[in-house]
């Protein structure tokens, strides 16, 4: 292949258990709520039904709240937190802080390396020049590893050893046979389309337009259904760019499901790894999975991109600049990855936060579901 951009009663009370979710919350939505487009990918994708899903979302943004108040409170001791099934995780390196993370209510035990110390780590290779073997590279928090993906693994060993104050005892190396490369293709669906040629997706509405991947156009690129242009745009390095529309579309904060309805977006709360998201696109539709790792690199043939979002959606080309959600809460939009939606795969993300940031940009909320 080549790189491209692009539950039982059981179960449900475990994962309340483990969340310390009050009942309330676990729930089943009401009908027309936030959850009402997921039930058919979440069933297809992961085998949840609605009062599972209810249950998931409820419990996950429980956990990630809990997982970023311990690491703000361990700083350099933390080593990260992630969802494992229906537990919250956190590593810590210092013994002493075991308490901490399990009198709040996650599972603890002790690593070598924290959290910041594998992401300086992970600054060190994107300052590197991989080879075209190296399809990319993320922190692997349950591992407490960098890992490096590579369709040949003296090429993966040499890439990690060439980046000076990296640890070789800190870095896998994986062999693979996928190769990402940019999902951006003229083909049909639900898209904007670029006035250079090509088609993308939108990602999420923010004021006066929408943010999505730079890769489908440069600062200029005009766009059609909507009638806009592109006023900020950074790929490589980055792979994220606004477009403000110009014509008489109305940008609304929410996010097409694909059965004829829409999800309101109520915020861009960073989800936790091993959180289940779903991503949106006018190729493929809509589909769910997980979040594998965060701040992970990727080596496109056009160049690495560094701070993406590492998850086993599937995604095709077209579905580029789409949205990733968990929950109601914005989470990225489609770099790019390797696979499909007939075999499964592995797809990139830009964090929104990001872009909304670097553009100075207000993301719409709120949006009605149809």
């Amino acid at each position: 292949m080549s790189r491209r951009l692009l539950a039982s009663a059981a179960t449900l009370a475990a994962v309340a258990s483990a969340f310390t979710i009050a009942p309330a919350s676990a729930q089943p939505a009401a009908p027309g709520t936030v959850l009402s487009g997921y039930d058919a990918a979440l069933t297809r994708d992961l085998g949840l039904d609605a009062a599972g899903a209810s249950a998931r979302w409820a419990a996950q943004e429980r956990a990630s709240e809990l997982g970023r108040t311990i690491g703000a409170r361990l700083g350099e001791r933390f080593g990260g937190a992630w969802i494992d099934g229906d537990v919250l995780r956190v590593a810590v390196t210092d013994p002493r802080a075991l308490g901490t993370a399990r009198s709040a209510g996650a599972e603890s035990h002790v690593v070598a390396r924290s959290a910041a110390a594998l992401d300086r780590m992970m600054s060190r290779l994107n300052g590197a020049a991989p080879p075209a073997a190296v399809t990319g590279w993320h922190v692997d928090l349950p591992t407490n590893q960098l890992v490096v993906t590579t369709t040949d693994e003296a090429a993966g060993r040499a890439f990690a050893a060439s980046a000076a104050g990296v640890d070789p005892a800190a870095v896998r190396v994986e062999l693979t046979t996928e190769m990402p490369r940019t999902l951006a293709s003229v083909v049909g669906g639900n898209a904007y389309h670029m006035g250079s040629g090509g088609r993308c997706s939108v990602g999420f509405p923010v004021d006066r337009g929408f943010a999505t991947a730079g890769h489908c156009g440069t600062r200029g690129t005009s766009t059609t259904g909507p009638t806009g242009r592109f006023d900020g745009s950074s790929f490589p390095g980055n792979d994220y760019a606004w477009v403000t529309v110009t014509g008489g579309d109305r940008p609304v904060g929410a996010v097409n499901n694909y059965k004829g309805g829409t999800v309101p977006v109520a915020g861009a709360s960073p989800a936790s790894t091993g959180a289940t998201v779903c991503r949106s696109g006018s190729t493929t539709g809509w589909h769910c999975g997980r979040i594998h790792s965060f701040n992970a690199t990727v080596s496109y043939k056009e160049g690495s991109v560094t701070g993406l979002i590492k998850t086993d959606v599937c995604a095709e080309p077209g579905d580029s600049g789409g949205s990733l959600i968990a929950g109601s809460q914005a989470q990225g939009v489609t770099s790019g990855g390797s696979g499909n939606c007939r075999s499964g795969g592995t797809t990139y993300f830009q964090p929104i936060g990001e872009i909304l940031q670097a553009g100075r940009l207000r993301l719409l909320t709120g949006g009605r579901i149809g």
